[in-house]
């Protein structure tokens, strides 16, 4: 840096103090660093970097999505930047292997697309580690949920009812999982399994794994399938999986029925009924010739709560439904609202639920 410095000083052009900064600060970006997106990187309000092509990147600050004035010179300038990302983390991008989603070691995470999958020229998406971990009292602060839910959940937590978060991309999820981890008593021993590691739970028996994609050649793929697997001969008391997206839900669905109560794991679903419903289509996925009506019994012997999340309009996520499987009837899984987020008023409210009469 400070050769640099002395470079841009004995330059003859007059330039201002700040102007002197700016060009060592591009020079030193581009030389050893991301260039253009350095500041954006830094920047701790920016939660989501999106790069379409070298003159169009946006952002996402407070759940809203906005243009920057970031350019990249042409395609061949954000090729060099994506492969000074990638390089570091062992991973490569070309033709042969045009694709790369990974995680930078500061925990965030990256996908990368070229020709000939991204037709338009290299696209490049990165989504920030949050420095600051989640909890239910900064969802409470950001009114994802209110205090009343905050105190359900948590109980819900400390009675070890196993629970799915489902919800669209984007919508805090993960989020979500990480502050109910939080809440998980010190005595328990917790497995964590993910795609890319997100959760920052400060937990004084936790065991974080990771799944490994296949290398250049097809080979060595660990899936999150197998590390759930494995996980059950680890001595888990809970089990937490980042996302279920197939087989591994029939896995993590056992590990609820055989003792792991308390367990917890997100999947994509727009609503708790659709939630279910990818459920029995994910364990279908597993393999295994099961009628429907023994999925569904497996499904409501396993899961305790749903909780939807969702992303507004306006860009706010927010919790929009908590409901509670009813386990009278297993034949068949039926929710039973406690709370949900009335759009019209703006805020969270909770669902009375109706007493039967004494005779």
């Amino acid at each position: 840096m400070r050769r640099v410095e002395r470079v841009v000083e004995s330059q003859p052009q007059i330039l201002s103090l700040e102007q002197r900064a700016l060009l060592t600060r591009a020079i030193v970006d581009r030389i050893v660093g991301f260039g253009p997106l350095e500041l954006l990187l830094e920047d701790p309000t920016i939660s989501e970097i999106m790069v379409n092509d070298p003159e169009n990147v946006f952002i996402e600050r407070d759940g809203r999505i906005e243009q920057v004035d970031v350019r990249f010179r042409d395609e061949t300038h954000l090729r060099h930047v994506i492969d000074r990302i990638v390089a570091p983390i062992g991973r490569r991008i070309d033709e042969s292997s045009p694709l790369v989603d990974a995680r930078l070691p500061d925990g965030s995470r990256v996908n990368a697309i070229i020709p000939p999958l991204a037709i338009e020229g290299p696209v490049l998406t990165i989504r920030k580690f949050s420095r600051q971990p989640f909890t239910l009292e900064r969802l409470v602060s950001l009114g994802t949920i209110d205090v009343q839910m905050a105190d359900f959940l948590t109980k819900c937590v400390h009675n070890r009812m196993s629970m799915i978060i489902s919800g669209g991309t984007g919508s805090g999820k993960t989020s979500t999982l990480n502050a109910l981890g939080f809440c998980i008593q010190s005595g328990e021993r917790i497995i964590t399994i993910e795609d890319s590691a997100e959760l920052q739970l400060d937990h004084p028996h936790l065991v974080s794994l990771e799944s490994r994609p296949p290398n250049i050649e097809g080979e060595g793929e660990i899936p999150i399938r197998t590390l759930v697997r494995n996980a059950l001969r680890m001595r888990p008391d809970r089990i937490i999986v980042g996302e279920v997206r197939g087989g591994e839900a029939f896995d993590m669905l056992q590990a609820m029925n055989t003792g792991h109560r308390g367990s917890m794991t997100t999947l994509h679903a727009n609503s708790p009924d659709d939630a279910l419903i990818r459920l029995e289509s994910m364990v279908l996925m597993a393999g295994f010739d099961m009628p429907v009506s023994a999925i569904r019994r497996m499904i409501a012997g396993a899961i305790e709560i749903v909780v939807q999340q969702d992303r507004l309009p306006d860009g706010r996520r927010v919790i929009t439904a908590i409901m509670s499987v009813d386990r009278s009837n297993l034949e068949q899984v039926d929710l039973i609202p406690r709370f949900f987020y009335n759009v019209r008023k703006g805020k969270h409210q909770a669902v009375k639920l109706a007493t039967k009469k004494k005779s």
